[in-house]
């Protein structure tokens, strides 16, 4: 889908979009197996750890995208746990070996289900925009930021790349500016040849806003800290 309205899907969507997660899952099981049985079957050793190496990425690249499946129930969710596990799943599918450092700043944000996940798309397309745009030559740094005054929340993404200014928006763009708005929030974004930095706002609750301010909790995205959120009770919206 490409465009996002602040309406709710309608039913038959919901469905539909359902469907075709369920299916693109068993096309990544699907794929998955033919690789791992290919690699027990090779009498090369060189061949089996290449094999074993595609199959794990599928792996990871299916994580993401159950990460991203649209929630079935919008019940009140913990946007920050889920949006550290996304980013994980992004970190290991699509950054690590490229030696991208993604680090994470966050505060408690409770958001329904439906939210939540449409945050979690933003923050996919930025994180993902930045990755390719601003490093060329790999190795860099990508900072996510959730944070949570009053009824106003923040999510901040910034890399220390060298994204053209000039660029022309991109499809993802736009997904993003459509999503911005189905969230009532407001996009703003800068490049430069020092970074480049996208700060989504949106409201939250009903509590008076005041000046975003507060201890964050960071932490950089690592092997032992995708294993303890692994290994910690589930709370994202999928």
């Amino acid at each position: 889908m490409t465009e996002f309205s602040a309406e709710r899907l309608l039913p038959q969507e919901q469905i539909l979009l359902h469907e075709l997660n369920h299916r693109i899952n068993n096309e990544f099981a699907a794929a998955i197996s033919v690789v791992s049985v290919a690699a027990v079957r090779s009498g090369s050793n060189d061949v089996k750890a290449a094999l074993s190496r595609v199959a794990e990425l599928l792996h990871r690249c299916a994580e993401v995208h159950r990460a991203l499946q649209m929630p079935e129930h919008d019940i009140v969710s913990d946007a920050e746990t889920y949006v550290r596990r996304l980013c994980v799943s992004i970190s290991r599918s699509y950054l690590s070996h490229r030696k991208i450092k993604l680090v994470l700043a966050t505060e408690p944000l409770q958001l329904d289900a439906n939210r939540c996940w449409r945050l979690g798309l933003i923050v996919y397309e930025l994180v993902i925009n930045s990755a390719r745009h601003a490093f060329p030559g790999d190795e860099g740094e990508i900072r996510v930021e959730l944070l949570r005054a009053g009824a106003i929340a923040q999510c901040r993404v910034t890399d220390n790349g060298s994204a053209a200014a000039t660029a022309a928006p991109g499809r993802g763009l736009k997904i993003i500016d459509e999503l911005s708005k189905s969230l009532g929030g407001r996009l703003e974004q800068s490049f430069g040849s020092r970074g480049s930095r996208s700060i989504l706002t949106l409201p939250c609750g009903s509590e008076p806003p005041v000046i975003p301010g507060g201890t964050r909790r960071g932490v950089q995205i690592s092997e032992d800290a995708a294993q303890a959120l692994d290994d910690s009770p589930s709370t994202a919206p999928y």
